[in-house]
């Protein structure tokens, strides 16, 4: 299903505004894998994107009244799960207080082919093992391509200047 613009999906969100549970169903069924590669990037690993999905789409449908249908869903979906993944972190923040110092790299001359070779699951993988903060920071600005101000004031976190 297009979550752009589709005639499917503009009777499924009508129906899932009216409350019912076959309509929810099925805008989680169709959206889940676009909804769960948002959710895996803010993750640890599946448990954790699984938690921050179902807490994203109990956003989902209690406001799905507030979606405009002027706009893309699959935007306005992005941005709930992206809210909900940042509301994870600080909910969890007392936990994952990891402070890990991060050394420059020296120059490889086999960097660019290694990354090159590098799949989109591996990276994920990688992504996933860095600590919390860390992979907040890093999914925020070099995926959702906000800025370094805009991730501090969401995080309350100062910018570091380095």
């Amino acid at each position: 299903m297009n979550l752009h613009d589709s005639p499917k999906l503009k009777k499924i969100i009508d129906q899932c505004c009216q409350g019912q549970s076959k309509a929810q169903y099925e805008l989680f069924k169709h959206t889940y894998p676009y909804a769960m590669g948002i959710c895996a990037r803010f993750s640890s690993g599946p448990e954790e994107a699984k938690e921050i999905l179902n807490d994203g789409f109990l956003k989902v449908f209690t406001q799905i009244k507030r979606y405009s249908p002027d706009l893309s869903f699959a935007g306005w979906l992005r941005r709930i799960l992206i809210n909900t993944a940042i509301d994870h972190y600080r909910k969890n923040k007392k936990y994952n207080d990891q402070h890990v110092e991060i050394v420059q790299d020296v120059d490889r001359p086999d960097a660019e082919k290694t990354l090159s070779q590098l799949h989109a699951e591996d990276i994920l993988k990688l992504v996933q093992c860095l600590p919390p903060a860390y992979r907040m920071v890093f999914t925020l600005h070099v995926v959702e391509a906000f800025s370094h101000k805009e991730i501090a004031e969401k995080l309350g976190i100062s910018i570091g200047i380095t």
